[in-house]
């Protein structure tokens, strides 16, 4: 009885600790907008979908190497939803890149998604992200992507090694190289702006630049912003992609 009841906790804990790990941490799941209670529920939910497919192919472990095979399956699952929400962190920088070059880092609001003061262009692109997010429909293939994650990586067959760590902390590097492709049209005519402005200021210094400065460096930031803005569904979509393709590249290095 000992031996079947093991059996039968073990395959389920070990799906439902990678399930909790992704939804901790994807975008949409890992929302602290969404109640505890939400979360927990939606883990119950896939792993009572998963574990009738999955639990007879999980072998028996014994009680002792527990620990090491739940926190390999727990870190399967961050490392996936960290490298799903690499798009929203590296926004998220955009945001706080962009509010600095047009003058709005003063402004800040509560965002609902971290339940954290956030910059106001820092919340705007997120909030325009999330809609490009849920119209590609890219949480339905997070959802299809942890459940192929137990095909492609069986239960208790990860092994976290050096060179998977390396490829978590790549990804995490990925956030700034992405944040400043996104901010880099309001940088460079807020950088072409400073410049003018001293040039005009060394030319005419009677001219009250100091007071036109920041208004002339809003409303031209806002401008690019505006033009750029055309070409983010694009962008934003090959950048989920991206994050999808180091999804799989993760879950190779975990073979």
């Amino acid at each position: 009885m000992e031996l079947n009841l093991t059996n039968l906790i073990a395959p389920l804990l070990s799906v439902g600790l990678r399930v909790s790990g992704l939804v901790m941490f994807a975008p949409l799941f890992g929302s602290a907008a969404l109640l505890p209670r939400i979360k927990a529920l939606l883990v119950i939910v896939l792993t009572a979908v998963l574990y009738p497919s999955l639990g007879a192919r999980v072998s028996a472990v014994e009680v002792a190497q527990w620990p090491l095979v739940m926190v390999r399956e727990l870190a399967i699952g961050i490392g996936l939803g960290l490298a799903a929400n690499l798009v929203f962190d590296a926004l998220q920088l955009a945001g706080q890149v962009l509010s600095i070059q047009m003058g709005y880092s003063l402004v800040s609001i509560l965002d609902p998604q971290t339940q954290v003061e956030s910059t106001v262009m820092s919340l705007f692109v997120q909030m325009i992200a999330m809609l490009v997010f849920l119209g590609l429909n890219v949480h339905h293939a997070l959802l299809r992507a942890i459940a192929a994650s137990f095909e492609y990586l069986p239960v208790q067959t990860a092994t976290l090694s050096p060179s998977f760590a390396a490829a978590a902390l790549r990804t995490g590097g990925m956030v700034f190289a992405l944040g400043l492709q996104i901010a880099a049209p309001v940088v460079a005519a807020t950088l072409v702006a400073d410049v003018v402005i001293g040039l005009m200021g060394k030319a005419s210094p009677q001219m009250p630049l100091m007071l036109l400065g920041p208004a002339i460096k809003s409303l031209l930031g806002a401008a690019v912003l505006l033009g750029a803005m055309r070409y983010w569904p694009l962008q934003l979509e090959r950048y989920f992609l991206d994050s999808l393709r180091q999804v799989e590249h993760l879950l190779q290095l975990a073979r």
